[in-house]
């Protein structure tokens, strides 16, 4: 097969390595990492399977490697490539450049055994962040704005620079989490608020991502089992609590993802709120933080094993409160297991 990559997680999947400035070409049995000379230890060290060329014109290097090879055809993913990166390479050669949407992706959908144990290391290294973060925010987070929450959770999520992040984390108060992805403000937590917290680490590069919504006071911790004084609140996370617990036990192996989805949608909609369960029930979650397969309500996407995705029904009432719960799992033996 013949294609090409410039997406750092889709090289790093191909050869084990990747960098800020790289092209990843395979020419049947042939494979070409190129970049510049500021990556040529790292990449004669790291990448696997895949001949390194340095050179400081990555794209002319490219098209020389592509004429001599003499190949017809080259995939390509389009969501990858800017207009200029794709026009500099494709302008100077005959090849038909044919475009696969989601190439790696769709190669990155089953797990191995491998990528199964990093990313449940992830999430338990993920979850054990949590349970420090609880403990920071009850001892010394009253009074502090969302802006000062948010830098605490980078700090103890990425266990103070040992971490890369999956992405910023949210850290949303009372109505400001009815965003689902809300930005801080400078609004100052106190006992009472409803406390809403998005976050993951990577772990040899994989992500972790988790949700917990809990109700601030001496004794919180970031679990599932939250209990809020107002009663419109509490209905509203227990509804969400069965969905979330309800996918986890039902999804199969074999199911389309939109059933899936189904899981959590039917009973919040039944419960009356429906209309404020605004986005999908969950996402793969791999190298990117956003993959394969997108548990959606249209998604004709088969389950099997292998795949990792998160379940994360939640409930947004603007003006008010918001609430999620998410959980990353992983389809072994036919059935969703937590990671």
């Amino acid at each position: 097969m013949n294609y090409m990559l410039n997406n750092e997680n889709a090289i790093y999947y191909a050869c084990g390595y990747s960098c800020d400035n790289a092209l990843y070409l395979s020419l049947g049995s042939e494979a070409y990492f190129i970049t510049d000379s500021r990556y040529t230890i790292e990449a004669k060290a790291e990448v696997k399977n895949a001949e390194v060329v340095i050179d400081r014109d990555l794209y002319g290097r490219a098209v020389k490697i592509l004429k001599k090879s003499k190949i017809k055809k080259m995939l390509f993913d389009p969501k990858e490539w800017s207009v200029a990166a794709f026009q500099h390479l494709t302008d100077n050669t005959k090849v038909t450049f044919q475009p696969e949407p989601d190439f790696s992706h769709k190669r990155r959908i089953i797990k191995s055994d491998e990528e199964l144990k990093i990313l449940a290391k992830a999430a338990k290294l993920g979850a054990k962040a949590f349970s420090r973060l609880a403990k920071e925010f009850r001892q010394n987070g009253i009074g502090e704005n969302e802006f000062a929450l948010t830098h605490t959770a980078k700090s103890i999520l990425g266990g103070y620079g040992k971490y890369d992040l999956s992405f910023d984390p949210i850290v949303a108060l009372n109505a400001n989490a009815a965003k689902p992805h809300a930005l801080p403000t400078k609004k100052r937590m106190k006992e009472g608020d409803l406390l809403l917290v998005d976050a993951g680490l990577k772990y040899k590069r994989y992500c972790s991502d988790r949700t917990r919504t809990v109700q601030v006071g001496e004794k919180f911790t970031f679990g599932t089992k939250s209990k809020f004084s107002k009663k419109k609140i509490q209905k509203a996370y227990d509804v969400v609590r069965k969905a979330h617990d309800n996918a986890i036990a039902k999804a199969r192996s074999g199911m389309k993802a939109r059933e899936v989805d189904a899981l959590t949608r039917d009973l919040i909609t039944k419960a009356g709120f429906g209309e404020y369960y605004v986005h999908s029930t969950g996402h793969g979650v791999g190298l990117d933080i956003h993959e394969m397969p997108y548990i959606a309500s249209r998604s004709e996407t088969i389950i099997e094993d292998g795949m990792v995705y998160t379940i994360e029904p939640g409930i947004y009432i603007p003006g008010e409160f918001g609430i999620r719960i998410e959980d990353m799992v992983a389809m072994i033996d036919g059935k969703a297991v937590v990671l």
